[in-house]
């Protein structure tokens, strides 16, 4: 497995890869259609302290993970969001994926990193936990796009020990 910063290349799989998953259901805030520019800018390399890594293998695009700026939220503070492809999980990809954004982070000057992940992803739960963050508060009932109210945890990590 490779893992490597993501270019406007990378952009249709990882629409692709996050469709597969939306269309599921059940493990991701994002519902609906993934739009055609999704995370575009990061790609471009237009976000100021944003950047998404993809892992791959023999150029199958097996996960991605961004961070950008969390809006509204301390300026050094990052928001992370991590994709693997549907029956790839428990493959190491996340924490590899992760190692490469960890030292993003760290040499863009985040203190922190924010993940946001419905409580009702258990899998999501347990794969923010193994890389060390911590429970920071809940949002109740944060309603779906059918009105169904699902909490969202948000878990921080806090990078000061390994800058």
């Amino acid at each position: 497995m490779k893992v490597r910063q993501a270019t406007p290349q990378d952009a249709q799989g990882i629409i692709s890869l996050l469709q597969a998953i939306v269309d599921k259901g059940g493990t991701t805030a994002f519902q609906g259609k993934v739009p055609a520019d999704f995370l575009a800018p990061v790609l471009a390399g237009t976000v100021p302290r944003g950047i998404c890594h993809i892992a791959e293998h023999d150029g199958e695009l097996l996960g991605f993970q961004y961070i950008f700026p969390l809006e509204g939220g301390p300026e050094d503070r990052a928001t992370i969001a991590t994709f693997a492809r549907l029956g790839s999980t428990q493959r190491g990809i996340g924490g590899a994926l992760f190692g490469a954004t960890k030292a993003a982070a760290i040499g863009f000057g985040y203190r922190e990193i924010d993940a946001r992940i419905r409580a009702d992803n258990s899998g999501g739960l347990r794969y923010y936990g193994r890389m060390g963050f911590v429970d920071h508060h809940v949002t109740p009932g944060v309603p779906l796009s059918d009105g169904t109210p699902v909490d969202r945890v948000t878990k921080l990590l806090d990078l000061r020990s390994d800058a």
